[in-house]
């Protein structure tokens, strides 16, 4: 694997992750490339440093290939950072809700009800998104049915 910078045409900067230089290439000429915060396709590698560990450091190949536990005292479950969200995370979230919204059919406070219907073939087999609560997600996934949460930013349009 080969880790870059890229910019796109607009100037934002981002990395991303290739098997190697030539997939990179691949996919940066068939547009598969595409920058997070604007979606531009127009994307080139930055110049970088090489990643040459200091003497006496650690090198990747050298890491236990299985993570280590966490320690005792930390929880399980902690609690996300707090802080702003980044730019990239709030662009690529308000086009998945740009795609669930055209894709899909809004169902409202109905989504769980409309979820079993759908599971028991009471109602058409497609894509919908609406308000459940936790208690009603969990019993959905517990009946067998995939549901997921996103979190709902606003519109890139305002």
């Amino acid at each position: 694997m080969i880790h870059y910078d890229l910019r796109c045409s607009a100037g934002h900067e981002f990395d991303g992750w290739f098997k190697d230089s030539a997939a990179f290439d691949r996919q940066a000429k068939a547009g598969f490339v595409e920058c997070p915060v604007c979606g531009a396709t127009e994307v080139a590698k930055r110049l970088m440093a090489p990643a040459i560990p200091r003497k006496g450091r650690t090198r990747v190949k050298d890491l236990p290939a299985v993570p280590p536990a966490p320690p005792a005292e930390m929880p399980a479950t902690a609690p996300a950072a707090a802080g702003p969200m980044p730019a990239q995370v709030v662009a690529l979230l308000q086009r998945m809700r740009a795609e669930v919204e055209k894709s899909c059919d809004y169902v409202g406070t109905e989504f769980a009800e409309e979820a079993r219907k759908i599971h028991r073939g009471e109602s058409d087999r497609r894509g919908i998104y609406g308000e459940a609560s936790d208690a009603e997600a969990s019993a959905l996934r517990e009946e067998g049915i995939e549901v997921a949460r996103l979190p709902w930013v606003p519109r890139a349009d305002g």
